[in-house]
């Protein structure tokens, strides 16, 4: 595969009066990454919430958003589907709470590639504001996408601090891991871009970390959001030495652009100054990872 341009967001929680206002501003973020030369744009974790301000009757409720939230979804993939094909671009749109069949809800995100096809990731692994106060559940399984790009996994904010998550999908040939997040402190961001950053060492492959950012006082699910975008690799080779790609500004609006080369990672991988891939299973106590269901989306 080709070095491509990834662009990874920043992204404000906005609200808006009518749903034109929404189509303007996910298209106008969208003009702006393929302007960067970006063949992949990556949205935070919850980002879809902003969507809950269209209906003012819950907005101040968290079981009322996502019911609300529901109904839209549909209009939502069309809307990013319709994007990705116009502007030739893959896009991880924001994720939101998706009623299963079954009547629970999950965190998921969704991956849309220019050619029409799209992948689901459900996160795994529940924070404890969404087990104790939003009843989100989890969701499944762990899955790899085959992509014009190469193959990219998708990590959802806590799942990334979890390392046999990623590890699976590296075992499965990922040599991207996008990690959409929204955290609500500067501890919750150390977290997960630490975890992001660990996850690119051990696996040798880039993390792509995308949060929201900036107040949303009407909203209870992410009223405060504090983080920065980036693009990291292994601390080796033809990487940064600190394996920092590129990063953003702590709390800005802004898209931050990285170079994702999959030729770099299969390099590193079978030479690099460390072989951390190669070396996982001598760990004392290594174990069975969880199974990851393989998405073809060219």
């Amino acid at each position: 595969m080709s070095a491509f341009i990834v662009a990874a967001a920043q992204y404000p929680i906005d609200r808006f009066d009518d749903w034109r206002a929404y189509e303007a501003k996910l298209t106008d973020w969208i003009e702006r990454a393929v302007d960067g030369g970006a063949r992949l744009a990556v949205f935070p974790e919850y980002g879809g919430m902003e969507l809950a301000s269209l209906d003012a009757a819950s907005m101040g409720d968290l079981g009322a958003s996502m019911r609300a939230l529901g109904a839209l979804v549909p209009r939502i993939d069309a809307l990013h589907s319709a994007l990705s094909a116009q502007f030739g671009v893959h896009i991880l749109a924001a994720s939101l709470p998706v009623r299963r069949d079954n009547g629970a809800f999950v965190n998921r995100a969704r991956l849309f590639a220019p050619g029409g096809k799209i992948g689901v990731q459900d996160k795994l692994i529940m924070t404890r504001f969404e087990r104790e106060e939003w009843g989100i559940s989890a969701g499944g399984p762990l899955r790899l996408f085959n992509t014009e790009l190469g193959k990219i996994g998708i990590t959802i904010c806590y799942d990334c601090e979890f390392p046999l998550l990623s590890r699976a999908l590296v075992e499965a040939g990922a040599e991207v891991v996008l990690v959409p997040s929204c955290t609500d402190t500067a501890h919750g961001y150390w977290r997960v871009r630490h975890g992001a950053q660990a996850r690119a060492l051990e696996g040798q492959c880039y993390a792509v970390q995308s949060p929201t950012v900036g107040t949303a006082t009407w909203s209870p699910a992410v009223d405060i959001n504090v983080g920065a975008a980036a693009v990291y690799g292994p601390p080796d080779g033809n990487f940064p030495s600190d394996g920092v790609v590129s990063i953003g500004n702590l709390d800005s609006v802004e898209w931050v652009f990285g170079e994702v080369n999959p030729a770099r990672v299969h390099a590193l991988r079978a030479n690099g100054g460390v072989l951390n891939t190669l070396h996982w299973a001598e760990q004392p106590g290594a174990v069975t990872l969880p199974a990851v269901e393989l998405v073809d989306l060219r």
